[in-house]
């Protein structure tokens, strides 16, 4: 707890908020950030790899493990298909990545608030942040890797020439003193996609990840009072209730990142 430390509560915040990070301006890079993505890849790559090794032949009914995995692609290839009419092979496999991958990160906003740094204090590291999706470094660079392939997908569809007089031609049409205003409101409209993606993601978990400390708060300096008791078990319930209510959050947010990439590629391919 906050009182364990005999910090404030600003500082009790403060100290959550500061990543494990080596390295200073433009190189620093936040370890913890970098640690928790990676192995919540791995865990969830190993997670549908164990599902799929499990599909046998045809004839049985899927059940446990690949009945959910197969359900979860289901959902996924069907939402993909309601967006994207071309070879959606990729994009499926895509999109299952990043809902997959999200939900997982988004997940670790729900582990006791003080749990991850007590654990990593046991290994030297004084902070530690645990939801990578609260890191702008980290949803930034998941909507660049988003926004290459949309280049790709663009380029791919229209060739390169095609797609740089897009740039020029693109909305009002194919006038020389047009060219600029076309081409300024075509880098808008780009840069726009994966920032707002990123945003989204890290406003959402960031926000709940404050909420979420705000309510540890309620039991700080808590003492063997009728008052101190009835905080105690305000958090609880507050937290309790915030958790039911997050997960709708760490779905929605891991759904919303997964379809809109498929929309915006599907967006890229068209001709105008």
């Amino acid at each position: 707890m906050a009182s364990e430390k005999g910090e404030s509560p600003t500082e009790y915040i403060v100290h959550h908020l500061k990543h494990l990070k080596v390295g200073e301006g433009f190189w620093t890079f936040h370890i913890d950030t970098l640690l928790m993505s990676s192995l919540l890849a791995a865990a969830v790559a190993a997670f549908l790899y164990v599902g799929a090794r499990r599909a046998t032949a045809a004839g049985g009914a899927p059940t446990g493990l690949r009945n959910f995995v197969e359900m979860i692609y289901e959902f996924i290839d069907n939402q993909v298909a309601d967006v994207y009419h071309g070879n959606r092979a990729f994009l499926v496999a895509l999109a299952l990545s990043l809902f997959t991958w999200i939900v997982a990160m988004n997940s670790m906003d729900l582990l006791p608030i003080d749990l991850p740094g007590k654990v990593a204090g046991l290994f030297g590291a004084e902070y530690f942040r645990v939801l990578p999706t609260a890191d702008l470094n980290g949803t930034i660079a998941m909507a660049v890797v988003v926004l290459c392939l949309i280049i790709i997908y663009a380029v791919r569809a229209k060739g390169v020439g095609g797609y740089l007089h897009e740039w020029f031609t693109a909305p009002f049409g194919n006038n020389p003193l047009l060219w600029v205003p076309n081409f300024a409101l075509n880098v808008v409209e780009l840069l726009a996609k994966p920032v707002s993606l990123s945003m989204r993601l890290f406003g959402n978990m960031y926000a709940g990840e404050l909420l979420f400390m705000l309510i540890a708060l309620l039991s700080m300096g808590f003492v063997a009072s009728l008052g101190g008791a009835a905080l105690f078990v305000g958090q609880i319930i507050a937290g309790t209730f915030w958790a039911i209510f997050h997960i709708l959050i760490v779905l929605l947010q891991a759904y919303i990142f997964m379809i809109l990439p498929i929309v915006y590629i599907s967006m890229a391919e068209e001709h105008h």
